[in-house]
């Protein structure tokens, strides 16, 4: 088993750690996990342009946008379920966690049943940011397992939460009997 968590955080802090925490109890069970941090990697967003759409073989499925994307595409299929975690702005997911969903158009039939878990934390309100990641995974045909909401204000203050760890690792654990049951 593969998991896969993709960090849509701009900075160091709670959103970061919560995917850490998730990945780490995924983990214990023999899982191989990753964090993709998207604020390390050059990538650019959609324009529109559908070549991964239409076109020839040779086009379809394939993005012509050569950026760091390239490189997550195979990661992003090699994974047998994914973990979305996002800072909340505005009640909505981060832009950078957006764009990044933008991208995954060319790979998008291809991840139908895989399960999913989504992350989000907030100074003030979780607002529609997990409504969001949910439009997102039914778009793709993906398997929605559950989600898990904080509020903080202060980068690590997540972290000193012991209940928000207990829900995490629930989670995790849901994740990891989802993935047993395939």
């Amino acid at each position: 088993m593969k998991v896969v968590g993709i960090c849509g955080s701009p900075r160091k802090g709670n959103t970061e750690w919560m995917l850490r925490k998730l990945l780490e109890e995924v983990a214990k069970s023999g899982a191989d996990t990753e964090l993709v941090l998207l604020r390390e990697l050059a990538i650019k967003g959609c324009d529109g342009c559908l070549s991964c759409d239409i076109g020839g073989a040779e086009r379809k499925g394939r993005c012509r946008i050569q950026d760091d994307m390239q490189r997550i595409y195979p990661k992003l299929l090699e994974a047998d379920a994914w973990a979305l975690g996002t800072p909340v702005y505005f009640e909505l997911l981060s832009g950078m966690l957006k764009n990044f969903m933008d991208r995954t158009c060319p790979i998008w039939p291809k991840l139908e049943g895989k399960p999913v878990v989504g992350l989000a934390v907030a100074e003030e309100g979780i607002g529609k940011a997990i409504e969001n990641l949910k439009t997102y995974s039914s778009l793709c045909g993906m398997q929605w397992v559950g989600w898990v909401t904080a509020l903080a204000k202060t980068p690590k203050q997540a972290s000193r939460d012991k209940e928000l760890e207990k829900r995490l690792e629930r989670l995790a654990g849901k994740l990891v009997n989802t993935l047993k049951a395939r």
